[in-house]
């Protein structure tokens, strides 16, 4: 633009030169007149429109990106992995993170493995602060006027233990958090949801919480609350043989749409880890009506759902 080359060093164009006498620029102000007093004014008026302009040009280089679209049905797998946890996902449209924490010393501490935490990547700093800061700048929501955004806590450190100290945190978010009663979703910014190692019992028990349970397909025969387990997550590789070369079998696609079909009569969203990152098996897997893609690829994922605007 042009505004770029004139703050990289290209000059504005050279004022006329005025007075009689001197080197270049130089004028002769040591007997004031008419004519004298007529080029002060210009260049007056003419260096207060240069900062004008100047001006404007800083406030448009410095406007903030455009708003990616909210992308419902993306979720990024052990989000923290990249570079920029939380943020890259969020700037793809990612309107699903996973974060897997262990209790270490008192403090929830993201990361896959336990012997790769580190003190200053905590659930709060890495997620929670920054997403509530967000809703706080955006009205309320993650996406200005956006849908809520799933945070998917998987437990990695004994359910119990961790879901105590986890309790006391998301206390502190509560502004920003969903409420999850017996029978009863109240929709925030944010809504948890435990995986990995849940205290099911404990969760089961209390009238009103700050997170709900992430499921199994298991979970569908007995029919649990909505509010208690409104997502259904599974192991791919446990039920399917398919691993997103050539063809998906018919009997296989027949499977996949009776189980997403069985868990959407009853109210819950579904999820399968361990899935090919590819297209071919996000198409299939939306196809079938599965609600969140587990995926690593994020840029990939969001140019699949641009290209499959029918998918979204």
């Amino acid at each position: 633009m042009e505004h770029d080359q004139l703050l990289k060093g290209e000059r504005w164009p050279a004022h006329p030169r005025l007075g009689d006498g001197g080197g270049e620029g130089e004028q002769d102000v040591s007997q004031p007149d008419a004519q004298t007093g007529l080029a002060q004014g210009f260049t007056a008026r003419n260096c207060s429109l240069a900062v004008a302009i100047l001006t404007m040009f800083c406030a448009l280089g410095q406007a903030a990106p455009p708003q990616p679209v909210p992308l419902l049905h993306a979720h990024a797998h052990n989000d923290y992995e990249h570079a920029r946890p939380l943020f890259e996902a969020l700037d793809h449209g990612f309107c699903s993170v996973e974060a897997d924490i262990y209790l270490v010393d008192g403090q929830l501490l993201v990361a896959h493995d336990r012997e790769k935490v580190s003190p200053d990547r905590t659930l709060q700093t890495l997620y929670l602060e920054p997403l509530r800061a967000r809703a706080r700048r955006n009205a309320g929501r993650i996406f200005p006027n956006g849908p809520d955004v799933t945070l998917l806590i998987d437990v990695k450190s004994d359910a119990e233990a961790t879901y105590a100290a986890l309790r006391k945190v998301l206390d502190e978010y509560a502004d920003v958090l969903t409420i999850f009663k017996t029978n009863a979703i109240q929709t925030n910014a944010i809504t948890v949801i435990l995986s990995g190692n849940r205290a099911h019992s404990t969760l089961a028990s209390e009238a009103s919480r700050r997170a709900a349970i992430d499921g199994r397909l298991s979970d569908l025969e007995d029919n649990a609350p909505v509010a208690l387990i409104p997502l259904i997550s599974d192991n791919w590789t446990k039920h399917f043989k398919w691993e997103g070369r050539g063809p998906f079998p018919a009997d296989e696609r027949e499977k996949l749409a009776a189980l997403v079909d069985r868990a959407h009569r009853q109210g819950r969203r579904v999820r399968f880890w361990a899935t090919a990152d590819n297209p071919q098996v996000w198409r299939e897997l939306r196809r079938a009506g599965v609600d969140l893609i587990n995926a690593d690829d994020l840029a990939g994922v969001q140019k699949f759902f641009q290209a499959e605007s029918t998918l979204k």
